[in-house]
């Protein structure tokens, strides 16, 4: 089979046969040593680790280099990088655009887009006959055209181990399901606009394509590939962007799901009628031949992979042994797929789209195997892409305008297409047009389809794959920073009315949101509920929101549990919920939720939850703990990275609770003979953050259970004082005295210090663990005098300075604390 490679015939070997001009490559596949005179690159296996950690090395260069980078113009400097000496005017009217769109860019949005272009091209345009491969010595040192074999195979083995993780993370049965009406509006005229309109357009342009593209076949396949929004590429975007759980990336994940159920029935029909070309059989026995395939993946082996997900304990991990067998299995089927003539990327796809998804098969399959396909082998597929991208070969412009005009009428049509359905549905404007932004984003998939029609069915050339390969690129960097800049995730949790503690009105409900990651922290929250003073004057309504990283799967799930089911995962901590319930049944109302997502967007889920029920306060549990009572710490980056998003979005108050030993015994067992047995400190440094605090636990103390501390911390001589916020603080410090001046079980305390020392010292002297729980404002409003100095000892900015300091090991304290932040209004 004969095709060019950097605009020179090129011989590919078929049937796994080497057609070497460098024989030494017949006799031995390792060399004796530099020593004995012999080149290690004459020889197969040293040159493919070469390549593969040459490709691997610039990846990661080209990766750091552009991370700090915060301008769009690095996106014009690649191209211009690939492109300057072959069209230098079209390059330079490139490069003004970019600039004037440099100040339209934000900086975040602007290195998600960077990435995208290095995870589109990862180092493959560098090293091809653009750039490095210009050099016929670089070429012919590493990139040989009889060593371009063992490459192309490896890395269509990333793309198949790609595509089969990417299935393994779908669930297109249950996502279809629940998409409704607007997704599958959207993905059908998402679908025929784009294909109808690049018809139209090609009848137009037809006797100025090329012979090989202007054919009805070559036609279709290209308006396939401009009409259908591949899940693969879909999904790691939206994951960059943190749109998983907003309303739009479900939208988009559901319309991308039908898009490619109708796509993969397109592709297998496509194929069946390039197999009758030549003899009508042999479309039916194609046919029965994908047909059978497709029995054995899901009458065979999806009841395998359940009998594996059953043999499995629960949270236990699976075994090594059926991970390793399932990972062969993608091989035999890719070899199946391929003899059967369905494309070698097919079977491993459908395989992992019958997997079961989420853990522990689905989970362990992706954490096991993602790092090494998408950081190891799928650079090579791109490396091998960016071997046949060469910009100098594109001089025929009368024939690349004409799919140049193709193409952008493509586009344009896909985006009107995604529109006008959203219109329908009376989705905003600016959000209709971010879902057609999304759907027009291209990538991984696309590049294959390229190189497939480049190396088996021969319809491009060198110059049209170019072509595609730059415009696939260049929409999908414009898409992305114009998403991020039209589409604001966080938006729709500003909050203008007041959701506080403070601000509540007396005798009204509190609605808490209390977040839950393992069983460790249930406890605690049960008592912070039990000591809120839950009452018939004044209930609380608790909303008990379990969070589950998304692993293994693409969709986040948001489940309502109506009745706490038995046996869902979710139980055994609602469990001691429904205790408190029943032993208050006037007092407090349950009710259990389990959001599954990622860390980084898992705030999101909250947020939105918070701002639904109208929370005065979301309770989310500290992400270190102590472990064994030996002073040990456990640290957990993904529940600070929450922890911390929660705090910047949220809608209402936030408190969050660091759990320790004596906090977990139930309150109920402390009282005896109704003495107070639960001992609160509050530590007033002033502020939005303090009095929230001090309101807070005013509630607390109305349970007789419940004593109080609370100590006022002022500056000398009133230094670094707002007059606002000190007003503020006396009005609800005078307040709370002459309520509970009368109440023997609260004490009120006022400390002068004059700088962050004195006020480090005052708290250590009340470290006496006589308290059960530490209660203090984050750090809006603080004086700054007060925590002069101390800023440097701020290792997690979410607790804020002084909770930073009672948490840690220097202060040595064994009772729990709580850290509150008021809710922050729109605009403050």
């Amino acid at each position: 089979m004969e095709t060019t490679l950097r605009g020179k015939p090129f011989a590919l070997p078929i049937h796994g046969r080497y057609n070497m001009t460098r024989c030494r490559w017949a006799k031995r596949p390792h060399p004796f040593g530099i020593f004995y005179g012999e080149n290690p690159l004459d020889f197969s296996f040293p040159l493919v680790l070469l390549q593969i950690s040459v490709i691997v090395v610039i990846t990661r260069a080209v990766r750091f280099l552009l991370k700090p980078l915060k301008q769009p113009r690095i996106i014009s400097d690649i191209i211009h990088g690939m492109c300057y000496r072959a069209h230098t005017i079209t390059i330079l009217s490139v490069n003004i655009c970019f600039s004037l769109m440099s100040k339209a860019f934000k900086a975040g949005s602007l290195l998600i887009c960077v990435a995208l272009m290095v995870n589109v091209f990862k180092g493959g345009i560098i090293i091809g006959p653009s750039v490095l491969g210009r050099s016929e010595k670089f070429s012919a040192w590493l990139f040989p055209d009889q060593g371009v074999f063992v490459l192309k195979n490896v890395a269509i083995m990333g793309m198949m181990y790609f595509l089969f993780v990417s299935g393994v993370k779908m669930d297109p049965i249950n996502s279809m399901s629940k998409s409704g009406r607007k997704a599958l509006y959207t993905a059908i005229v998402g679908i025929i606009l784009p294909m109808g309109t690049v018809a139209s357009i090609s009848v137009l342009v037809w006797k100025f394509l090329d012979k090989d593209i202007a054919r009805g076949a070559s036609i279709s396949a290209i308006a396939s590939s401009l009409s259908i929004t591949a899940f693969p590429v879909l999904y790691p975007i939206l994951k960059e962007l943190n749109l998983l759980n907003s309303e739009i990336g479900r939208l988009a994940m559901s319309t991308s799901m039908i898009s490619d159920m109708i796509g993969y029935t397109a592709i297998v029909l496509s194929e069946a009628a390039r197999q009758g070309a030549t003899n009508h059989w042999n479309v039916l026995w194609y046919m029965i031949s994908v047909l059978v395939l497709l029995a054995v993946i899901i009458g065979v082996l999806r009841p395998l992979a359940v009998w594996i997900v059953r043999q499995t304990p629960e949270g236990k991990p699976v075994d090594q042994l059926y991970v390793t067998f399932t990972m062969l299995i993608v091989l035999v089927l890719g070899f199946c797929s391929d003899f059967i003539g369905a494309t070698v990327i097919n079977g491993p796809l459908w395989f992992g789209l019958a997997m079961p998804d989420g853990p522990p098969l689905g989970a362990a399959l992706v954490e096991r195997s993602e790092t090494v396909i998408n950081d190891l082998l799928m650079p090579l597929m791109f490396a091998f892409v960016g071997l046949y991208t060469d910009v100098f070969s594109m001089t025929n412009f009368s024939t690349l305008g004409s799919l140049l005009v193709i193409i952008l009428v493509g586009y344009i049509a896909k985006l009107f297409g995604t529109l006008l359905p959203s219109l329908y549905f009376k989705l905003p404007l600016r959000e209709g047009l971010v879902l057609s932004l999304i759907m027009s984003l291209r990538g991984q998939v696309e590049m294959f389809l390229f190189l497939h029609w480049v190396l088996d069915y021969k319809f491009l050339k060198t110059p049209s794959f170019t072509l595609m390969v730059l415009l696939t690129t260049l929409v999908t960097a414009i898409a992305t920073p114009l998403i991020g800049i039209l589409y604001k995730p966080t938006r729709p949790y500003i909050n203008k009315k007041r959701r506080t503690i403070q601000h509540a009105q007396p005798g009204s409900e509190l609605h808490i949101v209390a977040g839950i990651h393992d069983k460790e922290s249930v406890a605690a929250l049960i008592n912070l509920l039990e000591a809120s003073n839950p009452t018939s004057y004044s209930p609380i309504v608790v909303y008990a929101l379990h969070l589950v990283e998304l692993v293994g799967r693409a969709t986040p799930m948001f489940i309502a549990h109506k009745s706490c089911p038995e046996n869902n995962g979710f139980d055994i901590k609602v469990s001691a919920f429904r205790i408190l319930e029943q032993v208050s049944p006037d007092h407090v109302e349950i009710n259990s939720f389990t959001s599954v997502s990622p860390y980084t967007s898992m705030y999101q889920d909250i947020c939105d939850f918070a701002l639904e029920k109208t929370a005065s306060l979301i309770v989310i549990p500290f992400h270190k703990e102590r472990l064994g009572g030996h002073g040990q710490i456990g640290l957990h980056r993904g529940v600070q990275q929450v922890n911390s998003n929660v705090i910047a979005h949220a809608p209402c108050s936030v408190g969050i609770l660091v759990d320790r030993g004596p906090f977990r015994r139930p309150l109920m067992s402390r009282s005896v003979r109704g003495a107070s047995q639960y001992n609160v400190a509050v530590l007033f440094l002033g502020g939005a953050d303090a009095r929230e605090a001090l309101a807070y636990a005013d509630r607390m103390v109305g349970k007789s259970l419940v004593s109080l501390t609370v100590v006022r911390f002022l500056s000398n001589n009133n230094e670094g004082d707002n007059v606002m916020e000190k007003k503020l603080d006396d009005g609800l410090v005078t307040w709370f005295w002459v309520k509970n001046e009368q109440n023997d079980r609260v004490v009120y305390k006022e400390v002068v210090v004059r700088n962050g020392e004195e006020t480090v010292a005052a708290i250590q002297a009340m470290n006496s663990n006589s308290y059960d729980l530490w209660i203090m404002g984050r750090q809006m409003g603080i004086n700054p005098v007060l925590v002069e100095g101390l800023s440097q000892w701020s290792d997690n900015p979410e607790m804020g300075v002084i909770g930073d300091y009672v948490t840690s090991s220097d202060f040595g304290c064994t009772a729990s604390v709580l850290v509150v932040q008021q809710q922050v209004l729109s605009g403050a």
